[in-house]
């Protein structure tokens, strides 16, 4: 009996610490199962979008349809016509070039953050989002708690930083969002009388006054799960990294969304087509009114998922990974031709705009090198790399096509354009961080739409003054000039040289932090990034890294 009680203790102990030791593989493995248990995922439900008029009840209104179509870490090279396109130039996005080369292509078009959340909220905005204290990106609760026991296993020379006790008391996901006072484009455009509909991915709050529904948008499809398809779909080929963040969304586990709030649901094929094809239903049905569609694609966001007829496409491609991350981008840019293709065949191409631009740069948890080329730096930095993004505008009727704009525009220039191209009024551009950008590309205005730009994540900031960049992580005091007229690409590190340049734009990044607002919700976690290697890189002394706080 005693024999048989130790070899049980013994059995018990020996599990519990192998628990223990792999609680993280567990999890990762276990959580989409509870969810899914818990949470169940119901079939898919035909979206019942709200219709327009059968025939144009104003023939004078000249007033523009809007769609703005926003990509989630894509980098700068992962459209063919910037430096040719990632997988040495053999990955070609023809539609989204297609659609710069009817507009313009802004050269230097910046992210308003290095990360998802406080972008989104710019360009719903027109503002800093850290003037409403929105400066961090939401984490799902399960996601931080993984998060959480990857970083303390984390045995690198560069270890990530958590404090515990902040990341266990922030408020809930769903109340981690933009204040509902803060005057959003949708509600301006809605205003203004036109039908407002966003689809795809929201991440600024999912409460009540958060959500798309309270922000102006009078119907949404909303990112409820992280898959594109269920993992074992026969269509569906998948990429898996052993990253910390990689790791973190496999553990999201369902593939769903929701409309207008209701309970989640399966989407019904591959959701970057998903999205596409209820977006075309929504053209469709308004097409007699002018409305503004957002449509804010998950692609191409990790969990990297392809359809097998994608992927299929990029055998020339050396790599897996590439193979499915390319496959990711084809149907990201199938998304905007068929977009296009459909204004055309309704006949309201020309008094259609289009903005397209990403959230921020390719990131560096995948493990591919060439995503952000030529620039230094990955999504969560504040080199170019990680804030300079595809940026384009098309406005046939409008707009002359094959239009480059070099100067620095950003993601808060978004909101006044859409809203004078609408011929809105209902606000106080004085309350905006962001300028029209129409009178620029159109040559009525010879100057530069800024000279002063600001990034700020706790305490990873940045500063473009006229032709200096400034960069500092501030915790380890490193900082970073570099004189943009001659060395866009970030490899000459000035800071010692001109000593009063430095002070003098440290001064504005003073003024500029005593403007804005303390954070809604706390940064618990300070992650390392290293500027020129991708995560899984070893670190060796002397490579250049930052410290980014959310």
């Amino acid at each position: 009996m005693i024999k048989k009680l130790s070899y049980s203790l013994l059995v018990l102990i020996l599990s519990g610490f192998l628990i223990w030791e792999y609680k993280v593989n567990l999890i990762i493995w276990t959580l989409p199962k509870i969810m899914n248990f818990i949470s169940p995922i119901q079939a898919n439900i035909p979206i019942d979008w709200t219709e327009g008029p059968s025939e144009v009840l104003n023939k004078d209104d000249k007033r523009p349809n809007i769609i703005l179509i926003l990509a989630d870490d894509m980098g700068y090279n992962d459209i063919s016509l910037h430096n040719g396109g990632a997988a040495d130039g053999s990955l070609k996005t023809p539609h989204i070039d297609s659609l710069a080369k009817n507009g313009v292509r802004f050269s230097r078009g910046y992210a308003a953050n290095a990360t998802c959340s406080p972008s989104r909220a710019s360009i719903m905005t027109g503002k800093y989002s850290t003037r409403f204290g929105f400066e961090f990106t939401p984490i799902p609760d399960a996601g931080r708690t993984v998060l959480t026991w990857l970083l303390e296993e984390d045995d690198s020379e560069l270890k990530a930083r958590i404090d515990r006790e902040v990341a266990m008391n922030l408020p809930a996901f769903m109340q981690q969002g933009m204040p509902s006072e803060q005057l959003t484009i949708a509600e301006i455009l809605k205003a203004e009388g036109y039908y407002t509909a966003h689809i795809g991915k929201w991440h600024l709050g999912h409460a009540d006054g958060m959500n798309p529904q309270s922000q102006g948008f009078q119907d949404s499809l909303n990112l409820h799960g992280a898959y594109y398809l269920p993992e074992g779909h026969p269509d569906v080929v998948n990429a898996k990294f052993d990253t910390t963040i990689d790791k973190m969304i496999w553990s999201s586990g369902q593939y769903s969304a929701t409309f207008n709030g209701g309970d989640p649901f399966a989407p019904d094929k591959y959701v970057t087509d998903y999205y596409t094809d209820e977006a075309l239903k929504v053209i469709e049905k308004n097409k007699n009114r002018p409305f503004f569609l957002y449509l804010s694609h998950w692609a191409i966001h990790n969990p990297l998922q392809a359809l097998r007829s994608d992927v299929e496409q990029m055998s020339h491609m050396h790599g897996h990974n590439l193979q499915v991350y390319a496959g990711m981008i084809a149907a990201l840019d199938r998304s905007v031709g068929k977009i296009v293709q459909k204004l055309k065949d309704l006949d309201i191409y020309g008094k259609t705009m289009i903005i397209f631009t990403s959230d921020n740069g390719g990131a560096n948890y995948i493990e591919l090198e060439d995503i952000n080329k030529p620039f230094r730096g990955w999504k969560i930095s504040f080199f170019e790399g990680g804030i300079r993004v595809p940026f384009i505008i098309s406005w046939p009727d409008e707009i002359n096509p094959g239009s480059i704009f070099d100067s620095a525009v950003h993601h808060f220039d978004i909101f006044p354009t859409i809203a004078s191209a609408a011929k809105a009024t209902s606000f106080n551009e004085k309350d905006l961080d962001g300028v029209n950008l129409l009178p620029y590309v159109k040559s009525e205005n010879p100057d530069e739409p800024h000279q002063t730009l600001f990034w700020r994540s706790g305490n990873h900031q940045s500063v473009l003054h006229k032709k200096w960049k400034y960069i500092v992580s501030k915790k380890e005091n490193k900082r970073w000039l570099f004189d943009t007229s001659i060395d866009p690409l970030e490899k000459n590190n000035l800071l010692a040289s001109f000593p009063d340049e430095v002070e003098k734009i440290e001064n504005l990044l003073e003024k500029f932090n005593s403007e804005q607002k303390e954070p809604l919700f706390s940064s618990s976690y300070d992650a390392p990034i290293m500027i020129d290697k991708y995560d899984g890189q070893t670190y060796e002394e002397g490579d250049e890294y930052i410290y980014w706080s959310n």
